[in-house]
């Protein structure tokens, strides 16, 4: 009798090669735009203390409070599964003082994360984000290099019918003032929401506005606005980001009611939508967040940086002719032995290809010359080398042009250069 077959964890998935290529792209891409400007890869741990989320996030958020993935380990300490990454970015720059080696640290990391929400397309348990972040200065230039780098990658990657949203939610000063009167006007609202929504409210009221619920967006659009609150800082940096960012050519739309979903903002929010995602449309989002650094014990330390689910982005990416001339064929050559003196031949020469940085596969276990064309064909290779005995007797290699259907023999000694000159011109 056989076993029941186990399948993967309700909200994750596996990535097979196909689809993996185009992560792959996706995520050498970052990493190029994001070295232009200057920014280092940092890769961090999966787990974490859960007081470093606690204290970071914030205790009231919806991540903390439902979808963390805590335990105990065999030591009684408490661990959290990462939901974010910007936390334990932070984490690392106080715990390896990276701010006393210079004025500014520009980081990103790239991998996954953990939260427990309702699985839904393009939204899962484990799911994947490309983060960036600059630790060093209040300077809203840096905002606006920031947001440009963000739409230069998003640009690159092919989407189109994207919408930029930017706000100001103020500062320690101001904003305080600011949830006094929005608790203020939804208290009257208490009566048309039900009981979750009101004890969010009544721990944080600016988290109301960062609501998807279509019944809300009637209360949002009626409540007081930050912008009427700000103070004099908080208006010259909106207004000098907004200078940056016209001069810079990037469309924006200023948006009162962005607040974003964690406690550690400040000062600058931005999102950016697709109108081709749905009802969940968020493909990344960031903002300033300047406080936390000295929250999880370092010096005062403004900071920005921003999130992409990459979820989101291949969805949008997926319609792109996965065929193009800059999609490299995962092999390129495909070798075919017939005959036990053949099949040791093609392992050396497989070997010498590889090294040469040619991507060079063969049909282990043998069988027919038609068995194993059928293996080429598939295999996507531009060439096919066939080694028989005539050809180890005659000292030469077949070469098959699978596009052109073409054949010609060259010599061993020869093929190594003649397929580079083909392959690597």
């Amino acid at each position: 009798m056989s076993r029941n077959k186990l399948t993967a964890v309700r909200g994750v998935r596996d990535i097979l090669p196909e689809e993996a290529r185009n992560w792959r792209n996706v995520e050498e891409l970052a990493r190029d735009i994001f070295e232009r400007f200057g920014y280092g890869e940092i890769r961090i741990p999966l787990f974490e203390k859960t007081e470093l989320f606690s204290r970071g996030i914030g205790g009231t958020t919806d991540i903390v409070t439902k979808e963390m993935y805590t335990f105990e380990d065999k030591n009684g300490d408490s661990i959290t599964l990462r939901p974010e990454a910007t936390a334990s970015i932070c984490r690392a720059y106080v715990q390896n003082s990276l701010y006393a080696e210079t004025g500014l640290s520009k980081l990103f990391c790239i991998g996954p994360m953990f939260r427990y929400e309702r699985p839904q397309a393009g939204r899962y348990r484990q799911f994947h984000q490309i983060n960036a972040e600059a630790l060093g200065t209040d300077d809203p230039a840096l905002d606006a290099e920031v947001i440009l780098m963000l739409m230069e990658f998003l640009g690159e990657a092919g989407l189109k019918n994207l919408s930029f949203q930017l706000n100001n939610i103020g500062d320690s000063e101001c904003r305080p003032k600011y949830s006094e009167a929005l608790l203020a006007f939804l208290q009257k609202e208490v009566s048309s929401l039900d009981v979750e929504v009101t004890e969010r409210i009544r721990r944080n009221p600016l988290r109301f506005l960062d609501s998807k619920d279509p019944a809300h967006s009637t209360i949002i659009a009626s409540a007081p606005t930050i912008d009427t609150f700000w103070n004099d800082r908080c208006r010259r940096h909106f207004e000098t980001l907004c200078n940056h960012l016209d001069r810079a050519g990037v469309c924006y739309e200023k948006n009162s009611a962005l607040v974003r979903g964690l406690d550690y903002y400040c000062l600058t929010v931005f999102e950016v939508t697709s109108e081709n995602l749905g009802a969940q449309d968020a493909v990344c989002g960031g903002g300033r967040y300047d406080g936390l650094i000295e929250d999880l014990g370092g010096p005062p330390t403004p900071a920005i940086g921003f999130a992409i689910g990459l979820e989101r982005l291949l969805q949008l990416t997926e319609t792109k002719d996965s065929s193009s001339e800059d999609q490299k064929p995962p092999i390129e050559i495909f070798i075919v032995a017939l005959g036990k003196s053949a099949e040791q031949e093609s392992f050396a020469l497989a070997s010498d290809l590889r090294k040469k940085g040619l991507r060079t596969d063969l049909a282990f276990g043998g069988g027919s010359m038609k068995s194993q064309m059928k293996r080429a064909d598939r295999s996507g290779a531009r060439y096919v080398l066939m080694v028989g005995e005539d050809e180890i007797s005659k000292g030469v290699v077949s070469l098959r042009d699978m596009t052109k259907s073409r054949q010609d023999e060259i010599s061993k000694e020869a093929i190594k250069t003649h397929l580079l000159s083909l392959l690597r011109p």
